[in-house]
């Protein structure tokens, strides 16, 4: 079950303030640039580079992800490992809040999410 047009709208204008604090400057975003998109019950981030074999073709690399569990009333948070999977974030494998998401991929205590 997606999350409420209520709850998305509160991330969004969480995610925004992150965005305005971690995107990289504009002179640079054509060759590195952070993005989202919520879909369904997730929130994913991700960094978007061109191809390095086709520059005029961009990629996106996945950074971090919550998903909202509603019977829990709680964020969990995901990072994908080297094998191309999304994996529980151990340290803190759900949160309260979406802020406490943001707060915990802006440290990145363990390196996980911007390496």
């Amino acid at each position: 079950m997606a999350i409420s047009e209520f709850e998305i709208r509160k991330c969004e204008k969480e995610i925004e303030a992150f965005m305005k604090v971690r995107r990289p400057p504009a002179h640079i975003r054509n060759e590195l640039d952070l993005d989202y998109r919520i879909d369904g019950q997730s929130v994913e981030i991700f960094e978007i580079r061109p191809q390095w074999r086709n520059p005029s073709q961009k990629m996106e690399i996945p950074v971090a992800k919550a998903t909202f569990v509603k019977s829990q009333k709680c964020w969990k948070i995901f990072w994908q490992r080297s094998d191309l999977k999304w994996h529980g974030y151990e340290p803190n494998p759900k949160v309260k809040s979406f802020a406490e998401f943001l707060n915990i991929v802006a440290e990145d205590e363990h390196a996980c999410f911007f390496g």
